[in-house]
C-alpha cells in the first residue's frame, strides 16, 4: 500500500517542481522515474547533498550530479525518448543566437 501511496506522491511532488516544463518533457521524465525510482531518488540524495555544499545553486548541483548517472538515466530510456530528446535538442539549438541571445 505504502509503496503506491509514495509513487503517487513522487509523482505529485514532479509536477508541481515541473510546471513550467512542456507536456512531452514532463511525461518523459515521469516515465523514467516510474521505471527505476531508486536510482532517481539516489540522484536527488546526492542533488541535495550538493546543495547544501553549494548554497542552493540548483543548476551547479545539476551539471555536478546528473553526468554521473548519464549511463543509468539513458538505460531507463525507452528507444522513442532517446528519439524524442534528441528531436528536443535539435529544436533548442535553432534557438539561439550566435552571441548567446535568443531568438524570437
Amino acid at each position: 500500500m505504502f509503496g503506491k501511496l509514495k509513487q503517487f506522491a513522487l509523482k505529485k511532488v514532479l509536477q508541481s517542481q515541473m510546471k513550467d516544463a512542456p507536456p512531452e518533457q514532463q511525461q518523459m521524465i515521469l516515465e523514467m522515474v516510474e521505471k527505476d525510482p531508486a536510482l532517481f531518488e539516489k540522484i536527488a540524495k546526492e542533488m541535495q547533498e550538493e546543495l547544501k555544499k553549494n548554497g542552493n545553486n540548483q543548476m551547479s548541483a545539476a551539471m555536478k550530479v546528473l553526468p554521473k548517472y548519464q549511463k543509468e538515466i539513458m538505460s531507463v530510456m525507452s528507444p522513442e525518448m532517446k528519439e524524442q530528446m534528441v528531436k528536443m535538442q535539435m529544436g533548442a539549438q535553432g534557438k539561439f543566437n550566435p552571441n548567446g541571445s535568443i531568438r524570437r
